[in-house]
């Protein structure tokens, strides 16, 4: 996995912010393999409580649907690791903490796979005025490592959405970058 520098990674929190605080809105977290990571990387930036309103940290499904919303039958039939359940996630977030935009992470980040998906398969869900986005990604690297990218993609994410710049819809991406 090519190393993001640690710049690199705070610049992408400070863009985000920047924008969300020129355009007078705001951002909610819901992160599952992410564990509060994302939210931690938001508000490790100045001026991040002027657009930043909270986050869930929803490891167990349960809470995935409970607190969030997410469908219980495509829990049931397709597992937490999965494009829809990242959407609704950020849907849920979104409505929950009644926020501009939702960001979500769900995924594996290792040691063992999880109800048939590979170590290093995430999902990153954006969900905003226009509608929700996710990405799939296939990630290289141990536990931190993967955690780590899952972090920097979803920012990246909700970066091409507040500034119309989205890439190709490939959404498989190795490495996390």
């Amino acid at each position: 996995m090519t190393q993001e520098r640690e710049e690199d990674y705070f610049d992408v929190s400070v863009e985000v912010l920047d924008l969300l605080i020129e355009r007078d809105e705001t951002v909610a977290v819901a992160e599952s393999l992410t564990g509060g990571m994302v939210a931690a990387e938001i508000t490790s930036a100045p001026g991040s409580s002027q657009a930043f309103l909270g986050s869930v940290t929803a490891y167990a499904t349960d809470v995935k649907q409970e607190l969030l919303g997410v469908d219980g039958d495509l829990l049931q039939q397709r597992g937490a690791v999965d494009a829809e359940v990242a959407r609704q996630m950020a849907q849920g977030v979104r409505k929950l903490l009644r926020s501009t935009w939702g960001v979500a992470t769900t995924g594996v980040a290792g040691p063992e796979p999880q109800d048939g998906n590979e170590v290093g398969t995430v999902y990153v869900a954006v969900a905003g005025p226009r509608g929700a986005d996710s990405r799939l990604l296939q990630l290289d690297g141990n536990r931190a490592t993967i955690r780590k990218g899952s972090v920097t993609n979803a920012l990246k994410l909700l970066n091409e959405e507040l500034t119309g710049k989205m890439r190709p819809k490939d959404t498989e991406q190795h490495g996390g970058n």
